[in-house]
């Protein structure tokens, strides 16, 4: 264990190191703020085998990551470059081939576009094979965007980046890091590493697992974390830095203070429900949407809900998950902030079950539970 000061939120705290314990995880780390406030800034276990986690390891977001685009595409509407209702066509010509001429950036942003399969090895190619790719696939049979709702692991970030780079014209991974993350103090935050500063992090840059199977002990998942991989931008889980900092950009969108990366008005229409009510077809579970955040969806039913914020959440908690491994989100209500990341990904019920828990005692432990 190696939290950093006072632990101010123990019963917190053992949960997850139980979940060192049992297998499901071999680190993690954790940062809680309220009203601005630190209460929590930990770090558990190890990073990889023989070496101790720190609250500065450098950890794999996966789709925690995925607002960060939103956001990028937020600050391109805020400029006048285009809006939310723009079909993506307007930007993006060729993206309108296999009848997807009438997707608009929400539609993307809401997850109601239609497009989330593309089939062979893309995703290892250059940019630019990436962007052509996704542009040739066909609109999913008897989606109507805007209608239909389906999550998009995928694809569509790709895409809500390409509208950027277009529009400001520097590569993705450049712009998010110097109008995003530098600004935002995030220095040690990255979609996609150079390898060569993956040297220089050295033994501070960490490795997620694979405890599905608890009988044979967590395995490195090197196939997320390979020099090559690490250095690509991946804007719909490529994301890496110390959760910590994923809390300072939440903390920058739940305050709205003067360093926030957008105006006030701009975030309260991202974090506004855009999309209610609507089953979605990759969850299989109706989940409400803003522009680019999952909001809190208790109400659709608390103990299933995939990727919540916990039970005791207020309506107006925003952000989002990373596959069966972390979690950001705000919580403007109460003026809190949660980044969460676990380096180990056990099934989906156990990674829901150890995220409950947490999200179920950080608001016991504030005082913040109704």
């Amino acid at each position: 264990m190696n939290p950093a000061g006072d632990v101010r939120l123990p019963r917190t705290l053992a949960a997850i190191e139980r979940g060192v314990e049992h297998g499901l995880h071999v680190g993690a780390q954790l940062y809680v703020s309220l009203g601005g406030e630190i209460v929590a800034d930990m770090a558990v276990g190890e990073a990889r085998w023989g070496v101790a986690m720190q609250t500065d390891t450098l950890m794999l977001w996966l789709s925690a990551g995925k607002p960060i685009t939103a956001v990028a595409v937020s600050q391109m509407k805020e400029r006048g470059l285009l809006d939310w209702d723009d079909h993506v066509t307007r930007h993006i010509p060729e993206f309108a081939a296999g009848g997807k001429e009438t997707i608009t950036v929400r539609h993307i942003l809401t997850h109601t576009a239609g497009f989330r399969a593309v089939l062979g090895h893309w995703e290892d190619q250059p940019w630019e094979a990436r962007i052509a790719a996704i542009c040739a696939a066909r609109l999913e049979p008897r989606w109507v965007p805007g209608q239909t709702a389906g999550y998009h692991p995928l694809t569509s970030w790709y895409i809500l980046a390409e509208l950027v780079r277009r529009l400001d014209g520097r590569p993705f991974e450049r712009y998010v890091r110097e109008e995003i993350f530098l600004p935002l103090g995030m220095s040690d935050c990255w979609m996609g590493i150079p390898e060569s500063e993956q040297r220089a992090y050295g033994d501070r840059f960490g490795l997620m697992h694979d405890t599905r199977d608890l009988s044979a002990g967590p395995v490195a998942n090197l196939a997320l974390d390979t020099p090559r991989i690490a250095a690509q931008c991946r804007p719909p889980g490529g994301a890496r830095g110390p959760i910590r900092e994923l809390g300072r950009f939440y903390e920058a969108l739940t305050r709205a203070t003067q360093a926030s990366p957008l105006q006030k008005q701009t975030i309260a229409d991202m974090i506004a429900p855009q999309r209610v009510g609507l089953y979605d077809k990759t969850f299989r579970h109706i989940v409400d949407w803003g522009l680019g955040f999952i909001l809190q969806s208790n109400k659709y039913g608390v103990d299933t809900v995939p990727y919540g914020y916990g039970p005791h959440a207020s309506e107006s908690a925003f952000g989002h998950s990373g596959s069966r491994s972390s979690v950001g989100y705000g919580d403007p209500e109460h003026g809190l902030v949660v980044a969460c990341l676990f380096n180990g990904a056990p099934d989906e019920a156990q990674h829901d079950a150890r995220m409950r828990e947490v999200n179920t005692l950080i608001y016991q432990e504030l005082g913040l539970a109704r």
